[in-house]
């Protein structure tokens, strides 16, 4: 009995420092640059002043289920990573088409979808770029999601100077810290959810860059355009917090940015495309699928 009681304290003392070493490591680990800074000072004092903020997180309006009712969250992972799914991953390279971005005429109104929630717009000139992902990869990780084949058509390189980036909300594979980092130099400005600018102040953004809304707030570009955050329904975080940052401008998983353009006849995109511009008077309307 002695004898399985001192087994059992050894073994105990190696789990907790096997448990210690992995803290100490994941803690270095998340101190660096890709993960951001969280909400601090006159900014944090911004965010409690928002009614979309309550008990230390920003809030939904409604209950956000995780997985749907009648499915576990472990019966999804192991359909995930486990079950038969025939058509998980594409069998060849994923066609596409690249853009001449650096020779398009300025008075070309165009739209270039690069994935997921990826757009470049140049609307009357302004060069709009809608949560950039061109490193190949939406994790801080080294293991994580990797883009398909056919898809890392474009890098930093392949950009003109860019007006006005909008950040939907800063998941990893929204808000991607080497692409941002590569596009930089050629960011004039950064719209985004409040609080995410504290993580764009880190990576070396001067405020006068950041321009943070609330829900339902405008930012107004110039007499011909406005830029409107919608109300969402989603979350935040880079894996140190959660919800600490808002997002907006998202239905369901979808970015939705209302975009105000003084045009006449606005055509249907495409009917099966991922993302549409919507026929209206006054209003362009670009769904992130």
């Amino acid at each position: 009995m002695v004898l399985f009681i001192n087994i059992l304290k050894k073994m105990v003392l190696v789990i907790l420092i096997v448990v210690g070493i992995v803290s100490i490591i994941g803690f270095i680990y998340l101190q660096q640059p890709q993960f951001g800074k969280n909400p601090s000072g006159e900014r944090l004092e911004r965010i409690m002043r928002s009614h979309n903020f309550k008990d230390g997180k920003f809030q939904n309006l409604e209950k956000v289920l995780m997985v749907p009712e009648g499915y576990t969250m472990a019966g999804e992972v192991y359909r995930t990573f486990f079950g038969n799914n025939p058509r998980k991953f594409p069998v060849d390279s994923i066609p596409s088409m690249k853009t001449d971005l650096l020779s398009l005429s300025s008075e070309e109104n165009v739209l270039v979808w690069f994935g997921h929630s990826s757009y470049f717009l140049q609307l009357d000139g302004k060069k709009i770029l809608v949560d950039p992902v061109l490193s190949g990869s939406a994790s801080p990780l080294p293991i994580g999601v990797k883009s398909f084949k056919g898809t890392e058509r474009y890098t930093a390189d392949d950009f003109p100077e860019i007006d006005y980036v909008l950040i939907s909300h800063d998941h990893f594979d929204h808000l991607d810290y080497k692409t941002i980092m590569a596009l930089k130099g050629k960011i004039k400005h950064v719209i985004c959810g409040l609080g995410v600018g504290e993580s764009l102040e880190y990576w070396g953004f001067n405020p006068e860059q950041i321009i943070e809304k609330d829900w339902d707030e405008t930012a107004v570009i110039d007499e011909t355009l406005k830029i409107y955050t919608a109300t969402a329904q989603h979350g935040s975080g880079r894996l140190k917090t959660t919800d600490n940052t808002l997002w907006m401008s998202i239905r369901t998983a979808y970015a939705l940015i209302l975009i105000e353009l003084e045009l006449e006849n606005i055509e249907r995109y495409s009917e099966k495309s991922p993302c549409k511009l919507l026929k209206s008077e006054t209003y362009m309307v670009i769904c992130n699928f």
